[in-house]
């Protein structure tokens, strides 16, 4: 994009500009990456109190019909089937060859019996997505696009204390459950209790005509500032969170991107519905150690006080190159240089020190747990 009238707005455009966000694209759109108080203090009011995001880049879809959950199933290697009624789970949309075509997030709205899954994908991969989903499964149940509604992220330890005020009843909501609302005469709300920067918080999905005003009465609240693109990123890396596009792609497998977690026992091997979705022979001996993973994603600390970024390759002691950097930066709460690779997996166990090349200069790293600034879900 090299032209701001390339670009798409979301429905917080105007009030971006009001509060003096710099604004870059992203995703095709013209996103705020920072407000005025910046990058570093926008990520510590996040981790204090509460900041609020616009995330209506990303893609918001509906699918409906008495097929829907196990139409979805065959596309994920997730339990879709089984997830209860209002609760949410992540999920990877796969290729052929196992590769990740996009994560995203699910629920299961499905009060009435007749099949509602609602479903939020990445902003860069939601028209693609949208196709893939319509080419495989497209018979057996009703797609639904609703690009056009906002999707709003208030993050942080006292986000249910400013959200409660306006939508009471969310502060029954554990982490990765959900709920439908209402607020100044808007009836099409939902809400989740999710995010992605490892505070506890909430998404909130609501029409675009609907989404400036409700985000200016969240603003008035005294725990609530803006917070833009730049530190919801140092945020999700912070919390080992992937971001598409960097640390998953469709050259990756979900074992090599260790998010086995995010694959249920049922659908793996001598599970109730083992398998059946797309590279399942793949990813499968890769679960079971058949053919194990030649490359694993891990986590990174740096011993000196250097920011190593994305691309930047990563070498053994012997100055062999056995990894690269897939996302990286002086993190403000660890405050230290951290950063996500994929290593050969012989690199991958915990303490491993690798160097990373910055500039013709190697910098000493280790390999660390993930996440690298404890998570704070509200699991009840």
């Amino acid at each position: 994009m090299t032209a701001s009238a390339d670009l798409l707005t979301t429905p917080l455009n105007a009030l971006h500009l009001e509060l003096g966000a710099r604004m870059v694209p992203y995703a095709g759109y013209s996103m705020p990456v920072q407000y005025p108080a910046g990058l570093v203090a926008e990520h510590h009011h996040t981790r204090s109190a509460a900041g609020l995001f616009d995330v209506s880049h990303m893609g918001q879809l509906r699918l409906t019909g008495p097929d829907a959950a196990a139409a979805f199933e065959r596309l994920m290697p997730v339990d879709v089937i089984g997830l209860g009624v209002n609760k949410q789970r992540y999920g990877l949309l796969l290729n052929d060859e196992g590769g990740i075509i996009d994560d995203l997030m699910f629920v299961n709205r499905d009060v009435a019996g007749g099949g509602d899954i609602f479903v939020i994908v990445n902003g860069a991969c939601k028209h693609g997505d949208l196709a893939h989903m319509q080419q495989r499964i497209g018979s057996r149940c009703t797609i639904e696009p609703q690009f056009d509604r906002a999707l709003l992220a208030l993050q942080g330890p006292q986000a249910v204390a400013a959200l409660q005020r306006l939508l009471p009843g969310v502060e029954q909501l554990v982490f990765m459950t959900g709920m439908a609302t209402s607020w100044n005469g808007c009836n099409d709300i939902y809400v989740t209790r999710s995010g992605y920067t490892g505070e506890d918080g909430f998404e909130i999905s609501l029409p675009a005509h609907a989404a400036e005003a409700l985000a200016r009465a969240l603003l008035a609240q005294p725990e609530v500032k803006p917070v833009g693109l730049g530190a919801r990123n140092s945020l999700r890396l912070e919390a080992g969170l992937c971001l598409y596009g960097n640390d998953i792609d469709t050259t990756t497998t979900p074992v090599e991107a260790k998010l086995n977690w995010a694959m249920q026992k049922l659908r793996r091997s001598g599970g109730e519905r083992a398998g059946g979705f797309p590279g399942a022979d793949k990813i499968l001996a890769q679960l079971d150690g058949a053919t194990p993973a030649q490359r694993l994603r891990v986590g990174l600390v740096g011993l000196e006080r250097v920011p190593v970024r994305e691309h930047v390759a990563l070498h053994n002691e012997a100055g062999q190159r056995v990894g690269e950097v897939t996302s990286g930066l002086l993190a403000p709460t660890a405050d230290q240089p951290v950063a996500m690779a994929y290593v050969q997996s012989e690199y991958a166990a915990l303490g491993t020190r690798l160097n990373a090349l910055v500039r013709g200069k190697a910098v000493p790293m280790q390999v660390s747990p993930l996440p690298f600034v404890p998570n704070r879900y509200h699991r009840g």
